[in-house]
């Protein structure tokens, strides 16, 4: 029997989030085709081109896509896609490091929890999450998690763990609480997952998040709270000859932590 797991949009075409097949044997593609085929007409219909297919943890990409073979006791988990402007996560590489950001849902569930199962099943993969509200961009994001991974290298990070240092960063200041207090993970709060790693592991993570993520872009517009937060005045904006400036204040005072 084959089991398969339909996770965000995807269970809208079914009656239920688990089907299971009676089948000891099939492709990703043959699957794809079974679960068209089961959709009840008064149903949404299943969108097999825009999904994401990972076997037992595994995305099929990584393994022969279309054309993986699932076996008897195989778990298939069927994630959607999301298209129209949004994307489930942002990657780019610094030097030679993968990074992920994800956006996580609001939700009631324990933030610190949440963080501490992931490093614990993702021993190998830098995970840490921030509220939202101080990102501008994703540029942004990536210079100031680039400054981190040079003081990792450098011997020079503000803590002895490379997530806190992204952590104090992001809240430019020395002082660990603070930066919890101000930046950490809140309950129903708009909030980002930072993954650092090899790319088959992140991707093993996403899987295993998918139900509380959410497409990440748009970005929301924060610049108006960072100005106030950071007490960033007009003034100050304008003594930076950039095309943007505010983004290179806040990665500068990352980079420093000027008070």
């Amino acid at each position: 029997m084959i089991t398969v797991k339909l996770l965000g949009g995807a269970k809208r075409s079914f009656s239920s989030d688990k089907i299971s097949i009676e089948k000891s044997s099939m492709t990703v593609s043959d699957l794809l085709v079974f679960l068209q085929d089961l959709v009840s007409k008064n149903m949404p219909a299943f969108d097999a081109k825009n999904v994401l297919v990972a076997i037992n943890g595994i995305d099929s990409s990584a393994l022969q896509g279309a054309e993986t073979s699932l076996r008897d006791g195989d778990v298939v988990s069927i994630i959607p896609v999301v298209h129209g402007g949004g994307k489930i996560s942002i990657n780019f590489r610094i030097s030679n490091h993968n990074v992920e950001l994800a956006r996580l849902k609001k939700t009631g569930t324990d933030p610190i929890k949440l963080l501490e199962n992931l490093r614990i099943r993702f021993p190998d993969v830098i995970v840490q999450g921030i509220r939202l509200q101080y990102v501008l961009s994703t540029n942004h994001a990536k210079r100031v998690i680039e400054i981190s991974l040079a003081a990792s290298k450098s011997n020079t990070l503000l803590s002895n763990k490379i997530e806190t240092d992204i952590l104090m960063r992001f809240a430019c200041t020395r002082q660990i609480s603070e930066a919890i207090n101000k930046i950490g993970l809140q309950e129903n709060r708009d909030s980002m997952l930072i993954m650092i790693g090899k790319k088959p592991l992140i991707k093993k993570l996403l899987i295993e998040i998918s139900h509380i993520t959410e497409s990440i872009l748009p970005f929301p517009n924060n610049t108006n709270f960072i100005k106030k937060e950071f007490n960033i005045t007009k003034k100050g904006l304008d003594c930076i000859m950039s095309k943007t400036p505010l983004e290179d204040l806040i990665v500068e005072r990352s980079a420093v932590l000027l008070h």
